[in-house]
């Protein structure tokens, strides 16, 4: 089933001639995977936030996202949950608990309810030791691992991966891989780390 569309995107960034991105059309079923490529420079992590749009850039933007039919806008857009590749951006609290609840609360979801998800996501991260750290004490990789699942505690239908790995150990990737492996919406991904991305493709396929 047809989830995200991307219809002539196209985005330049203020006082640019060149577009970032150029007459992207892009189709994503349920359950696929996307891996995008391109070097440095080519617009892959632009195009990634023009499909959120609260991370959309200022810019001259036209094309359509849709997401099962609807335009993306920020009423729907907590369906796509999107992992940024320096968890220092993301992060917007200073307790772990309160940045695992922060989504579920923007959602309007009633406190126990916020609770029981936060509760099943730290234990299947294994972070439920972390409840009242400071964020700041964390290291880089407590870090993504604490951004990774403040995303997906919101159950997201779309997930967004810019370079997720890049402060993992072999132990947290493993985390995600299984995650991963029993994620039934969309991800779409920008990873140069080749075991990640040849481990986590043999696992879904």
């Amino acid at each position: 089933m047809e989830i995200l569309t991307v219809k002539n995107l196209n985005f330049t960034y203020p006082l640019c001639n060149t577009p970032a991105v150029s007459e992207v059309n892009l189709t994503v079923n349920s359950g696929d995977f996307v891996v995008l490529a391109g070097g440095t420079g080519s617009g892959k992590t632009t195009l990634l936030r023009l499909l959120k749009p609260e991370l959309t850039p200022k810019g001259n933007l036209s094309g359509q996202v849709l997401l099962s039919g609807e335009p993306v806008n920020r009423s729907n857009s907590a369906k796509i949950g999107y992992v940024m590749q320096s968890p220092e951006e993301q992060i917007v609290t200073d307790k772990v608990y309160s940045e695992l609840a922060f989504g579920l609360e923007n959602m309007g979801l009633k406190p126990s309810v916020i609770a029981g998800k936060i509760a099943e996501m730290a234990c299947y991260f294994g972070i439920e030791d972390w409840y009242d750290k400071d964020i700041s004490t964390l290291s880089g990789g407590q870090k993504q691992l604490l951004s990774l699942a403040s995303v997906m505690v919101m159950n997201p239908e779309v997930l967004i991966l810019d370079e997720p790995t890049n402060d993992l150990d072999i132990q947290t990737l493993t985390i995600l891989e299984d995650y991963l492996d029993h994620f039934d919406g969309i991800v779409i991904t920008v990873s140069h780390d080749r075991y990640f991305l040849d481990r986590t493709v043999r696992r879904i396929f």
